[in-house]
């Protein structure tokens, strides 16, 4: 028997139908979920983030350059939801260490991170999201773990290898580290002292003698109290008398154990029913394990062999009966076995069968009822972000339907197909990942496949829509020297395995590329389809969707940036008072508007550079100026745990050895011949550290303490409670008096210019502040340090740097109806630097040793469908990798990888 199709236009009339009160929704669940799903859709349109990196890892000093994509609803068409992203740079200890804010302009960002000398290596990462993406959460954000690795100033690198023991019951972890200098040669007979730490907490401390092939092998138990905090070794390796060396090694897992799950295909086991079982093998550490074993039933008599089949996952069919139940016995790679019991199998339901690998063309659906439940009806629904691509209903006669679907209805990336009973309940579901027809096509034309050392490409891209007509796509380039840079293909993140896959499935994905990497091979199609059997549908949940009780939006989109709060005296609102905006960082910027009946103001529509101040006036509707402004507090984004948390490394350093080794000759370079802007001394694990600021905060032209005069809060603590601040500086500030609040040359007698936080203010401004607020103030009165400030210098120039501290979003309060506030504002990405070697300022006598070629975040194809590439090839022979990746305007993604050789 096979299911009554519903036709999708007739699945468009239901929706219009309901909406309108012919019908009424509850009639028919398929009627109910399509109309759900809409409005789903309409009021929660899910916007999706990625960025497209120019190199799969770094070195400290390098740059960090970045595209970003944020799309939008079921199509992944380029969001026009969403004006504003944030991009997170976060260590391995959850720390934000830089945060920008990058202008979205059609769904379109770039920007960079420049990564100082001075960084530590580590597993870092990178999150990104908009303002809208936090009502749906952490998890769905971009989210991806970046290996930094130090080129410079370290010659000790580690390998360090894991194995797990037991003492009184408790887990007992021994690490063997393998110390190494750049070229592989063991730091043999050195001292070494260590740390275990977690979070905070010191678990164990210990020292060591490394052996002749420079191993230390060390053993800490104890962790069971550190409640899942991120565990690392603090260790300490003495080279000579002179230089000791700090390596900190992440701990991925506190066992040995793998935790075996099973997964019955469409949700439950059912006694009488075939059901196909997927399996998956998980370590202490998040990834996949292989292992082997049986599927024994109560009656110890074997059912089905167990082996994986690809990263810890695999499956194997099952026939429950009823009144049994089934172990599987596991053997595990290290020959340590165990047991783990399969769920238990339900008296009576239904079970929904998909094969998606066998035919090329067609998708094979298998509905299986219990007797009890044969002749009832059933209803089926396949959709993709939100859209049904399929529907149908049918009653199980003889218990068993069986149809085909085909797969050129389906868009590329994951279905869900869910069986819903007449009930309208949802009681079994499959994903299922199609590939269809309707990828971007991009190809890169290029004369030949060998190119000569600093020789100028010139390449043509080619973008095509899947009916091989022309595209207008936004693309991305990035271009890298692979013999410095390998990359593990599998291991890649990449604009299809985020945006089709990652963002719509549970749970952390191993290898994503690896289901991406070779289109048409048949093992990776079977391996992905085990995948969509051990992982869930991350979007909705059908109860909460057909209840109609999912959550409605909290945040709104940030389209662009405002200045928002309250005015008010005492708890009164202030009615029609006045507001003023202002800065004069810049050019001159001024707005203002009036209070409404609750006190309330908002300047929208602003769009303005990260660290620009501004000053904030109020007053009533009688101009006076004794009201207090309240700016509305913008919330910080919690910050989560690592959800890649298997992605971090602890021999990442050691595996990237080639391209430290290239950094460490290209940072040489840049040394030796002055380009480049470095910290570190070239003298192993000597660091020049950053000399701290004599003053904090300044916004001095000249640089921070560089004045005639400085006076800290120290000093002004010194003189007193100051009333007024003026009046406690009378006498002190060298050539300096003040009269009435103002400040004035005692050569000349002309007024002076008088800067708060990098704000002109007007020369009364003085007295309003509270003298607690003040960390400085900078005096410049001699024309050395004048000229910067041009006419407005012209009588001297009086800086105050107050106490506002570093983070972003502050504002401080000097009196009763002005403020001043840095808001977050928008970051200016940097513009990579190629060199042009045709042109004759451009020193070619240099050793050019760069690994990112060539960074092109903003190419569009014309009308035809092409774009230029240019840029000239590095000095040095190898293999080139280009990678171009993009959308069109109609949602089409595409990838393409292209390598050639330079001798």
């Amino acid at each position: 028997m096979t299911f009554k199709k519903i036709p999708l236009y007739l699945l468009a009339f239901i929706t219009s139908a309901i909406v309108f009160g012919f019908v009424k929704a509850d009639d028919d669940p398929i009627k109910k979920a399509t109309t759900q799903l809409q409005k789903w859709l309409d009021t929660y349109p899910q916007e999706k983030v990625y960025l497209h990196f120019d190199k799969p890892y770094y070195a400290v000093g390098d740059d960090i350059w970045f595209k970003a994509y944020i799309t939008v609803g079921p199509k992944h068409e380029l969001s026009a939801l969403s004006g504003a992203l944030n991009v997170e740079l976060i260590d391995d200890r959850d720390s934000i260490l830089q945060a920008i804010k990058l202008p979205v302009v059609s769904g379109l960002a770039n920007g960079d991170f420049a990564l100082p000398d001075t960084l530590n290596e580590g597993n870092y990462r990178v999150r990104a999201y908009t303002n809208w993406m936090r009502n749906a959460g952490p998890d769905y954000f971009f989210d991806k773990t970046i290996h930094i690795g130090k080129a410079l100033n370290n010659n000790v690198f580690t390998h360090t290898a894991f194995t797990y023991t037991t003492q009184n019951g408790q887990p007992v972890v021994n690490a063997t580290i393998t110390y190494m200098d750049l070229a592989g040669a063991p730091f043999a007979n050195k001292e070494v002292s260590y740390q275990i730490v977690a979070g905070s907490k010191n678990i164990a401390r210990g020292k060591g003698i490394t052996n002749s092939k420079g191993e230390l092998t060390l053993s800490f138990a104890g962790m069971a109290q550190t409640q899942n905090k991120q565990a690392r070794i603090v260790s300490k390796i003495k080279i000579d008398e002179k230089n000791t060396v700090t390596k900190v090694l992440p701990v991925t897992a506190l066992s040995g154990k793998v935790d075996v799950q099973f997964f019955p295909e469409s949700g439950n086991l059912v006694n009488g029913l075939p059901t196909k079982v997927a399996f998956k093998a998980v370590g202490a550490d998040g990834l996949g394990k292989n292992i082997n074993g049986v599927l024994i039933d109560n009656n110890n008599q074997e059912i089905s062999t167990i082996t994986t089949q690809h990263l810890g996952m695999g499956i194997f069919m099952v026939v429950p009966e009823a009144g049994k139940t089934y172990t599987a016995q596991i053997t595990f790679e290290d020959g340590s076995k165990g047991t783990f019991a399969l769920p238990k199998a339900l008296e009576q339901g239904y079970t929904l069968s998909v094969n998606n690998t066998y035919d090329p063309d067609n998708i094979s659906v298998r509905i299986a009822a219990s007797p009890g439940l044969v002749g009832t009806e059933v209803n089926l629904v396949a959709q993709s972000g939100g859209n049904v691509y399929y529907a149908a209903k049918s009653k199980v006669e003889n218990g068993i339907i069986a149809t085909k679907v085909t797969k050129n209805r389906f868009p590329t990336g994951v279905t869900q197909l869910t069986l819903f009973n007449a009930a309208g309940e949802a009681v079994n579901e499959r994903l299922i990942f199609t590939t269809g027809a309707d990828d971007l096509k991009l190809d890169l034309i290029s004369p030949q496949q060998t190119y000569a050392q600093r020789e100028k490409m010139n390449l043509q891209i080619a973008a095509n829509t899947p009916d091989n007509k022309p595209a207008v796509a936004s693309l991305s380039a990035a271009v890298i020297d692979e013999t410095k840079v390998p990359v593990d293909e599998s291991d890649e993140t990449t604009i299809l395995s985020s945006i089709l896959l990652s963002s719509d499935i549970k749970g952390y994905i191993e290898k994503p590329n690896y289901y991406f990497a070779h289109k048409d091979d048949k093992q990776e199609k079977a391996d992905l389809d085990v995948l969509m059997l051990t992982q869930g549908y991350r979007r909705f949940e059908w109860k909460q969707l057909m209840s109609d009780s999912f959550a409605r939006p909290i945040y709104t989109p940030e389209t662009t940036l405002k200045v928002s709060g309250r005015v008010h005296n005492g708890n009164k609102p202030v009615v029609g008072g006045k507001v003023t905006l202002f800065t004069t960082a810049g050019g001159a910027f001024v707005l203002d508007t009036l209070t409404d009946a609750n006190g309330r103001f908002e300047f929208k529509n602003l769009i303005f550079k990260d660290s620009l101040k501004f000053v904030i006036q109020a007053r009533d509707a009688k101009g006076k100026k004794f009201v207090d402004i309240d700016l509305d507090n913008v919330t910080r984004q919690q910050l989560t745990a690592n959800v890649n948390a298997p992605d971090i490394d602890v021999n990442f350093d050691s595996k990237i050895v080639p391209y430290l080794q290239s950094s460490r000759s290209l940072y040489q370079t840049q040394v030796k011949y002055g380009v480049g802007s470095h910290n570190i001394l070239l003298k192993e694990v000597t660091i020049r550290e950053k000399k701290k600021p004599p003053v904090d905060h300044s916004s001095n032209l000249n640089g921070a303490g560089n004045a005639d005069q400085v006076i800290k809060a120290e000093d002004i603590a010194l003189m007193g409670g100051c009333p007024d601040i003026t009046q406690c500086l009378q006498g002190r500030l060298l050539g300096v008096t003040f009269r009435q609040g103002n400040a004035y040359t005692t050569r000349g007698g002309g007024q002076m210019q008088i800067i708060v936080d990098g704000i002109y203010v007007e020369g009364d401004f003085l007295t309003q502040i509270n003298y607690t607020d003040i960390s400085s103030i900078e005096v410049l009165r001699s024309g050395a340090y004048t000229s910067l400030y041009g006419s407005r210098g012209g009588n001297g120039v009086i800086i105050v740097n107050t106490k506002r501290g570093n983070e972003g979003n502050s504002y401080q309060r000097f009196s009763p109806g002005v403020i001043t506030y840095s808001p977050k504002g928008f970051y200016l990405a940097r513009t990579f630097y190629s060199p042009q070697y045709d042109d004759p300022k451009v020193n070619a006598t240099l050793a050019d040793m760069r690994s990112t070629i060539y960074w092109a975040p903003n190419l569009v194809t014309d009308k035809d469908g092409k774009a230029s590439l240019g840029f000239f090839n590095a000095g040095s022979k190898g293999s080139y990798r280009i990678v171009i990746e993009g959308i069109d305007s109609d949602g089409h993604i595409g990838r393409h990888v292209y390598h050639y050789k330079v001798e």
